[in-house]
């Protein structure tokens, strides 16, 4: 193969493109599939609709892992003039089928016919295989996994997402399955043991939504007061458990069908869960796809956090209904416009069906995931350039869908909301049925609004990073500087235009203004109107953090907030983030720890659910880098973090109250959690007493599923090379359990482990059989006295898991989970060596930033060694009274 490709010189202007060439464009699909779910194998056939714009001999789709059948291509031309292929070449590197043929093409409308073979695959993209247990036998179901890049493993097709055609589908299926496609069956003819069945047309839309699904399967349905019909389909025997997606289902379709001003789009819309999948979901128009965890709700064994993930999961699919399959991204480059929007908009969704939740105060989560990826110096922008296909999959990242969420909800919050709605509604109806770059988007938010929403938002979206606004109070003039953040403490050298909103002593008066400039000043009486007294209290920045951007505060205004913060003054969203900065500030040696654990004091009586989630997960990362830097505090600083949590531990206790919230059912597992990782001896033998019970009696009350993890993690903490119980019946539970959460649940737990040797056999139980590879990522996750033998396996087995996975966005979670927990400059230099002849384009992002965060971690490391008061302070509140 490659010595003819060197020969055909004249297919060389092809190849390495990052674009297929635009001599002509796809109008429909009349796409036929037979898979062979017993040898696992596909046959296909498509004629293609393609309008002929430029003078060529050549055709030239995508292809990819297809056996084409040379003398089956034909085109004829729309005066039915035949044309054979001369030359077939499927150039595997470039993903392209490229047909030659021996005279120039007739402008205009013509067919093209194809027909292929391929592999029902075992790597969750393109056409692929997934396994599943009816009546005890295993069985194999066929589905497809195209976003980004990977229908072109199943029909050769223009695989962009700007090529957008209609499509008409037909299976040959045993006809005993159900099989499944984007639009309602038209037709269905049954001869003998398979069955012929052929769907409705789609409306126009990008290859990557195309969708077939193909099994045994059972479904729950019902109907929008549009007569839309929804359904979930689930394993035999599992429909109960697909209710609550089914609701929610319903119901956010009528939310968006309002806020966008424009009904769901097709007759049906069926969701789908899938045991073997290797992202949360996928958005394929009318044919939804889920990992069964993110799908199914099981009453008895479901923890509210599984509860909250089906509802947003299953609210951000459909919001991509419209945005996105509706309204499709130009190209790459644009799919924040997809991700940040579906992101941001779930949120509504989950708002207005679960006010409860108080999930706006939740998605300052998400917010913080961006940040922390953006104040990478290897970060991108939220608009990137793309090169290559093989590069897609690193972009589907928390700056596309964190970073993305985060600056529509900074511009919504500085434009108005019924401004925002209004604009977005005009946005989709204009679009509708075609492409969008993101420019787009802003006009018409410019038009709407008057605001400059170009200007103001090209800074966000064209280069990387964020800024941090220091903020300096010195008699009663408020200096305010900018500068780009970088966790490396490195100098960046980005500018904004920062949507700045602050207030002072209280919330009753708010300013908002822009700062454009690096710095400004501003005297804060004539800025507020605000009295002398107010102003000698409290000045907070950045308001319920809807900007996204650090602030730094000078001592005298840290020390206020701190006050503040302590006598309950400020919003929840405002403690949250006085606190996310202090801990990022730190982590960039621009504050001490010393100065963090102080403010952390300050949370002592804190009782919101998001607020004390932050402040378990910032406790763990500061055990863990104290652990490497000043390993002779480590027993007081876990003394003063069980101090700090015993508050609220206390007002939950470990059993759920009747009638208590869904937030306080996701706090007491975090902190029990907490609690059990700081060796709090109470916790752990309560959780040993109550995985006792659970043992003889998998229905005990004494441990519901919003307390497992907890107690999963306490009992591991005690296992090692010759005390092995609780981890051989933990095993149990997971061979024993046929419900996805549990099984991802007891994995996520495993790792905490503090024994090397036991930690080994807990990665090689990852990689065997029992394990799904979708699943592997839950338990990469392992103690700090475990992250050596990670390292190691991760060597030992990379040339395996490379083969297992391919290219696509699970591979990189290896890198990431196991590179990054270090803290050397030396065990860096380690990594890269050992990746530096393992290069491969879909895991260089990763790479690189986990290289960062290692080198980030040596340099915090060397910092805090460096601290003077440390010890003074650290004793002090470990032993603090009140």
């Amino acid at each position: 193969m490659a010595e003819k490709e060197t020969t055909n010189s004249k297919y060389q202007q092809f190849k390495r493109q990052p674009r297929l060439p635009k001599f002509a464009l796809p109008k429909r699909y009349d796409l036929k599939l037979k898979p062979d779910l017993t040898a696992c194998k596909f046959s296909g056939a498509v004629d293609i609709s393609v309008d002929v714009v430029s003078d060529t001999k050549f055709l030239v789709l995508n292809a990819a892992d297809l056996s084409v059948r040379a003398n089956s291509v034909h085109f004829t031309s729309y005066s039915n003039k035949a044309f054979d292929a001369v030359a077939v070449e499927l150039c595997e590197e470039d993903e392209i089928l490229v047909l030659e043929f021996a005279e120039s093409l007739p402008i205009g409308v013509g067919n093209l016919s194809i027909a292929f073979d391929g592999t029902l695959n075992d790597r969750m993209k393109g056409f692929y295989r997934s396994v599943y247990e009816h009546n005890g036998e295993k069985k194999n179901m066929a589905v497809t996994q195209f976003e980004p890049v990977d229908a072109r493993r199943c029909f050769p097709c223009w695989d962009e997402p700007a090529c957008k055609a209609t499509f008409k589908i037909t299976l040959e299926v045993p006809s005993e399955l159900v099989a499944l496609s984007n639009m309602p069956i038209l037709e269905e003819k049954v001869n003998g043991n398979l069955k012929t069945v052929s769907y409705q047309e789609s409306p126009i839309m990008s290859t990557y939504l195309v969708a077939v699904v193909v099994g045994l399967f059972d479904y729950v349905e019902d109907q929008t007061p549009d007569g839309v019909v929804v359904r979930v389909y689930c394993k035999v025997g599992m429909v109960d458990q697909g209710k609550f997606a089914l609701d929610v289902a319903v119901k956010t379709l009528g939310i968006y069908k309002e806020y966008f001003a424009l009904p769901y789009s097709l007759p049906k819309l069926d969701m789908i869960a899938i045991p073997d999948f290797a992202a949360g979901a996928m958005e394929n128009y009318g044919l939804v796809t889920y990992r069964e965890t993110a799908l199914l709700y099981d009453d008895k064994h479901s923890a509210a956090a599984n509860k909250q993930r089906v509802a947003t999961v299953v609210a951000h699919e459909l919001a991509h209904q419209w945005f996105g399959n509706l309204v499709t991204m130009e190209w790459w480059t644009h799919l924040w416009l997809n991700e940040g929007f579906a992101t941001w908009v779930s949120y509504l969704a989950a708002d207005a069906l679960f006010p409860e939740w108080q999930i706006w105060t939740q998605f300052t989560d998400e917010s913080t995931e961006g940040l922390r990826l953006d104040g990478l110096s290897e970060s991108h922008p939220i608009e990137v350039d793309i090169n290559h296909a093989a590069e897609i999959d690193e972009i589907f990242d928390s700056i596309s869908y964190r970073k993305g969420a985060s600056v529509i909800r900074m511009l919504q919050s500085y434009l108005g909301a019924e401004c925002f709605q209004r604009a977005l509604a005009s946005y989709i109806k204009k679009y509708a049925c075609s492409n969008a770059k993101t420019e787009d988007l802003w006009s018409v938010l410019e038009e709407s609004s008057g605001e400059p929403v170009n200007k103001l938002m090209n800074s966000w979206t064209k280069q990387k990073g964020y800024p941090v606004v220091s903020a300096k109070l010195k008699d009663q003039i408020l200096e305010l500087e900018q500068s780009h953040f970088l966790l490396s403490g490195s100098p960046g050298d980005g500018q904004w235009v920062v949507p700045v909103t602050l207030c002072c002593g209280s919330y009753d008066s708010r300013k908002s203004f822009l700062l454009q400039a690096k710095s400004e000043a501003h005297d804060i009486k004539e800025l507020l109107g605000a009295s002398v007294s107010k102003c000698s209290s409290w000045v907070k920045i950045n308001l319920d953090q809807a900007g996204f951007y650090r602030v730094k505060y000078d001592d005298d205004l840290s020390a206020r907030l701190r006050h503040a913060i302590e006598k309950k003054y400020l919003s929840t969203m405002d403690r949250y983030g006085i606190l996310d900065d202090s801990y990022a500030l730190s982590m960039a040696c621009q504050q001490s720890l010393a100065s963090l654990l102080a403010l952390m004091g300050a949370y002592k009586e804190e009782i919101d659910y998001t607020v004390l989630s932050n402040l378990i997960s910032i406790s763990a990362k500061v055990v863990r880098v104290a652990a490497d830097a000043v390993p002779h505090l480590l027993d007081n600083i876990k003394l003063f973090f069980i101090n700090l949590f015993q508050y609220s531990a206390g007002r939950l206790g470990w059993d759920p109250k009747p009638g208590e919230s869904h937030l306080d059912a996701m706090l007491r597992g975090e902190l029990l959690t907490a609690l059990a990782l700081f060796g709090h001896e109470e916790t752990q033998k309560e959780a040993s007493r109550r995985f006792s019970i659970f043992l003889d009696d998998r229905d005990t009350p004494v441990l519901p599923p919003d307390l497992r993890r907890a107690v999963y993690v306490a009992v591991m903490q005690k296992v090692n090379k010759s005390n092995r119980s609780c981890y051989d019946s933990l095993l149990r539970v997971y061979r024993e359990s046929d419900l996805s959460q549990e099984k991802t649940r007891i994995l996520g737990s495993l790792g905490s482990c503090q024994d090397p040797e036991v930690i080994l056999e807990i990665l090689n139980f990852l990689l065997s059989s029992e394990v799904r590879s979708q699943d592997v990522v839950h338990g990469l996750g392992v103690s700090r006295e475990g992250r050596e033998i990670a390292w190691k396996w991760l060597k030992d087995n990379w040339d395996q898991i490379v083969k297992t996975y391919g290219a696509g966005f699970l591979v990189t979670r290896f890198i990431s989970a196991v590179v990054s927990p270090f803290s050397s400059c030396e065990k860096a230099a380690e990594v890269e060596e050992f990746f530096a002849s393992r290069m491969k384009p879909f895991i260089a992002r990763t790479l690189k930033q986990s290289i960062e965060r290692v080198h980030i971690n040596a340099k915090w490391v060397h910092s805090i060694q460096n601290e003077k008061n440390l010890e003074d302070v650290v004793t002090e509140l470990a032993y603090r009274k009140s």
